[in-house]
């Protein structure tokens, strides 16, 4: 069986109109959702306190719109 981000990374590749990009993120999204929630966490609530640690780093720009973390 092919996982969702399989389906989202291809669609990406392949230029798919956003409508179905936004289908298949909504995919992976609900994916996630459920192995959180098995996992007796919130997505939401990972999302945030990884936010916190990502915003409390130091980031370098790439110049070409994208940057890493030092």
């Amino acid at each position: 069986a092919r996982l969702g981000f399989d389906e989202l990374a291809e669609a990406v590749a392949k230029g798919e109109p956003a409508a179905e990009i936004a289908k298949e993120a909504a995919d992976v999204a609900i994916l996630l959702n459920r192995l959180m929630g098995l996992m007796g966490r919130e997505l939401a609530e990972e999302v945030d306190a990884k936010m916190a640690i990502n915003r409390a780093r130091k980031w370098v720009r790439n110049g070409d719109g994208t940057g890493r973390h030092v």
